[in-house]
């Protein structure tokens, strides 16, 4: 019953208009979902296979399926054998695979989700044949393995290659076995007790415990991890509705669906509805001795508080979920493809500039005296009368990027950092939030613009509130306003000023964009409202914006005309002199 009705609230949210910014045009009644080929095993069960309709099947369809309904994509699946889907995926043929398990070979091309699953891999042995029961009792045996699959890569990577047999199928490889034909095989223990058990394989059996555990899930090229984040949305939200939990019982929960024992059902019927019975008939006899509407109403009042209580604290658990969830979903379209080793290799640069300048400085006069001993001479290509200018700016200019990347890794950190216990407000400084966004979102304001502009006039006074949230709510302003904008030639505009007569600290974002039709003006803080879905908008931004915005006491307010652009102005309340003191 919980489940049911999780899912039901699921389905009413997803029924809500969606909200986000407005395009050149308005929307049009029914917005095209965002198409996006996934491929498949077509014999992998239960995880990935096709039915005996040819239609695609197993515990991977339907989540996938699950993640499209709720994220409005369209999918279309795409089968074939593994190597040919690894192929289609790396020359973008496909945009996503749906069961891949996670290795450190391929994550060198492959970018991967949080797990889906886990899945263990085990040795399969025939009743009357050796039964290896670890990797290392392998060794000299001919083990069959699923070509291209991570046993084979495993397998191969300790030295075993030339013993191994390698097969299309997990269902041919235990055929082969089954058959009498080589020594074991090495494949996942779920799909091959699966197999065993639907095509009568008695004489194979798994030996042993499982030999291997690997993580199983979504992958995509690297590169598109913005397609990966709204498959690990998707997937945070299903689990978070228990719909998740309903399709990995039913195809991973248990193999052998077992028989009902109807007498043991009518004894436990009978222990359950003799006691209600007899709870029943004292109720009616109580009720009626105590005055049974004035019991009835206390009831009544009772079960409204509780009700009341479980859903105020759901409505706390999900606002939490959403904020990070929309930090999460626009921290990916951030620092997609960044290494995270990134603050190592700088750290070696930071490092080694001062000794590379100070050498620089010790060479000079040696490279001086040279020079006026043999009159100008050449060094890396150019005359030493320019490079003893360059290499110190040169030096100088590097030192000051690898600063700018620390920096820029930090905020990123910061800003991506899960707050797990409720906000702690203090005094911020409006200025430094808003310079903290503009350099997270430095590369995506060059993309759109070649004319963006930064007014920070000092001496505001501080704001009351959390730092990080309202850095969210700057960082979502400033992409929709690059989002906005339908040339490079057309600006953006961040300002902020102190409204001395409302004793306010305002914000404003200013785009030269496409505008928003009035009628949408007033929704665009609605949950789920959006204009953009086709192109990755999930239309939670401005909804929990506006939600931060409230708890802090201030305003978020927007005025726009169609073809002239949008502002956005963010009002905060100033914290007085004496109270700052």
């Amino acid at each position: 019953m919980p489940r049911l009705l999780a899912a039901t609230a699921l389905a009413a949210l997803l029924a809500l208009p969606a909200s986000g910014r407005a395009q050149a045009d308005p929307p049009t009644a029914a917005e095209a979902p965002q198409r996006v080929v996934v491929g498949m095993d077509p014999d992998y069960p239960p995880y990935e296979f096709l039915d005996r309709a040819g239609h695609p099947a197993g515990f991977n369809v339907d989540l996938t399926r699950a993640i499209a309904e709720v994220m409005g994509m369209q999918v279309e699946f795409r089968s074939g054998r593994w190597s040919e889907m690894r192929a289609a995926l790396r020359h973008g043929e496909i945009d996503v695979l749906q069961g891949i398990t996670f290795s450190e070979e391929r994550a060198r091309d492959l970018e991967f989700a949080a797990p889906h699953a886990i899945v263990h891999h085990a040795i399969f042995a025939r009743v009357d044949g050796p039964r290896p029961a670890t990797i290392e009792e392998l060794r000299g045996r001919k083990v069959i393995v699923f070509g291209g699959g991570i046993m084979d890569e495993t397998l191969t990577a300790l030295g075993y290659g030339p013993d191994l047999v390698r097969v299309g199928t997990p269902a041919d490889a235990l055929r082969l076995l089954a058959a009498g034909k080589y020594d074991a095989v090495a494949l996942a223990a779920l799909p091959g007790a699966h197999i065993v058990k639907e095509l009568g394989l008695t004489n194979v059996i798994q030996v042993g415990s499982p030999i291997a555990t690997q993580r199983y899930g979504f992958a995509v090229r690297r590169g598109n991890g913005v397609l990966l984040a709204r498959f690990e949305e998707g997937l945070a939200i299903l689990k978070g509705t228990g719909r998740y939990d309903a399709i990995h019982d039913r195809w991973l929960g248990v193999l052998e669906p077992r028989e009902p024992q109807w007498g043991a059902v009518l004894r436990a019927s009978a222990l359950v509805l003799l006691p209600l019975l007899a709870v029943l008939l004292g109720t009616v006899l109580w009720s009626r001795s105590l005055q049974k509407q004035v019991a009835q109403r206390t009831a009544s009042l009772a079960r409204e508080v509780e009700e009341r209580e479980r859903v105020l604290e759901e409505l706390r658990v999900h606002q939490q979920q959403l904020v990070h969830a929309d930090k999460m979903a626009a921290l990916g379209v951030l620092v997609a493809g960044v290494a995270h080793e990134i603050n190592n290799p700088n750290g070696y640069i930071l490092l080694n500039l001062p000794i590379l300048k100070a050498a620089f400085d010790d060479a000079a006069e040696t490279l001086e005296a040279r020079a006026r001993a043999e009159g100008d001479f050449r060094l890396a290509g150019l005359p030493w009368s320019r490079m003893r200018e360059e290499i110190p700016r040169m030096l100088d200019e590097m030192a000051a990027g690898g600063r700018r990347i620390k920096h820029i890794v930090k905020d990123l950190k910061d800003f991506a950092r899960r707050e797990d216990r409720p906000p702690e407000h203090g005094p911020v400084d409006v200025n430094d939030v808003a310079r903290s966004a503009a350099r997270l979102l430095d590369h995506p304001i060059r993309t759109a613009t070649a004319r963006f502009e930064l007014d920070l006039p000092a001496g505001l006074p501080p704001v009351k509130g959390d730092a990080g949230r309202i850095e969210q709510v700057v960082v979502n302003l400033l992409l929709n306003a690059c989002q906005a904008l339908p040339s490079r030639e057309r600006g953006v505009r961040l300002s902020t000023r102190h409204d001395v007569v409302r004793g306010q600290v305002v914000l404003e974002v200013a785009d030269e964009g496409v505008g928003i039709a009035q009628e949408q003006i007033a929704r665009l803080t609605e949950p789920f409202f959006t204009t953009r879905r086709e192109s990755g908008g999930t239309g939670l931004g401005l909804s929990v914006s506006a939600g931060i915005v409230k708890e802090h006491g201030g305003t978020l307010e927007f005025r726009s005309t169609l073809g002239q652009g949008t502002t956005a102005r963010l009002a905060l309340p100033a914290v007085r002199k004496e109270a700052a003191a």
